[in-house]
């Protein structure tokens, strides 16, 4: 069944100073109170932006990651100053590991570029390692209430339907595209409002799927006649099977054999030792769970070693339970691991 919107009576090309007012008013009434939004703080705003990357406001905020990663590093100097351990114990359960390790780059090269202190143009802030065009637009309007190009998935989502767009989202054309358009409509006077605004919008009315265009504060200016079939993306890359095989083992004094990963994707962080679905051919199978990593469905089986290993994987290491409380373990791991300590 078609969406039922309000008829468009004018272009947000031609009213944008429409747009910006009918954004502002709706905001002040239901925007949402975030700890990000209270504070001018460029350090704090770009711990929020990193971590809200590729991890859903509810997560962040609702099992305290933010306020306890601010705890432990409350200055960009004190980020800067982090171990491997300590920081990725930190950010354990938010998963890409790696925006931490940029994150601690960026503090560094603002200490050692910039004397501590945030740049405030846009090309000194993309100059800063782990800062793109998005986290960049997001510091010079959220900190220091500067115009910028803001387009996150949900102001893509918005702009392609109120200019009735279905050219890929995720093509570099509209991307490029959605920036220009983005930064023509922000409002001069008041960037944070306006961008805090959109993207309110694209999270609770302009959402995927079918949008509640009726309460929407700007359906006068929406061009889309079928706004439930935008935005328009590129064909997704399949998602890949993968198996992993892990096994579980315990010494005499209790601990347990992990493994220090030193690879690419999750480097410093400790799993479970992985071994081939041969060497684990003749072992008992006492688990099995699924997750996702990017393109990938992984399905992880731990297999029961009872006999203490005479020789382990270089990596590997006899963990004490004591010692387990202060490593960072990857999240399907640290589950795992949960699971299995009581039976075994």
């Amino acid at each position: 069944m078609p969406v039922v919107k309000p008829r468009c009576e004018a272009s947000p090309l031609d009213d944008r100073e429409g747009v910006r007012s009918s954004l502002a008013k709706w905001f002040s009434k239901v925007g949402k109170d975030f700890p990000w939004r209270r504070t001018h703080e460029p350090y704090a705003i770009l711990v929020s932006e990193m971590m809200l990357q590729q991890t859903q406001v509810a997560t962040v905020l609702g099992k305290g990651y933010y306020t306890r990663f601010l705890d432990k590093f409350p200055t960009v100097e004190a980020l800067a100053e982090a171990d491997d351990t300590t920081l990725l114990k930190a950010w354990e359960g938010l998963g890409y590991y790696r925006r931490a390790r940029m994150l601690r780059e960026t503090a560094r090269s603002i200490i050692s570029k910039h004397h501590g202190h945030f740049p405030e143009t846009e090309k000194e802030l993309l100059s800063l390692p782990g800062i793109g065009p998005y986290t960049c637009a997001a510091l010079l309007s959220f900190a220091f209430s500067k115009p910028s190009a803001l387009v996150d998935g949900n102001v893509s989502r918005i702009l392609s339907r109120l200019t009735d767009d279905d050219s890929p989202i995720d093509s570099t054309l509209t991307i490029r595209k959605h920036r220009e358009l983005a930064y023509f409509l922000c409002a001069p006077e008041n960037p944070r409002i306006h961008h805090y605004a959109m993207m309110e919008l694209g999270q609770t009315i302009c959402r995927p799927g079918v949008p509640h265009c009726l309460e929407c504060p700007v359906s006068k200016y929406c061009a889309s006649k079928s706004p439930e079939t935008l935005p328009v993306k590129k064909k997704r890359t399949p998602i890949t099977l993968v198996t992993e095989n892990a096994i579980w083992a315990r010494n005499s004094d209790g601990a347990i054999l992990l493994h220090h990963e030193s690879g690419s994707r999750r480097n410093g962080l400790w799993k479970l030792p992985l071994r081939t679905a041969a060497q684990c051919e003749s072992l008992q199978l006492i688990a099995e769970d699924t997750y996702a990593i990017t393109r990938y469905k992984v399905s992880l089986r731990v297999h029961l070693s009872k006999n203490q290993p005479t020789k382990t994987g270089e990596g590997d290491e006899w963990i004490s339970l004591d010692q387990l409380e202060t490593l960072p373990l990857a999240a399907p791991f640290k589950r795992m691991i949960a699971r299995l300590l009581p039976d075994f």
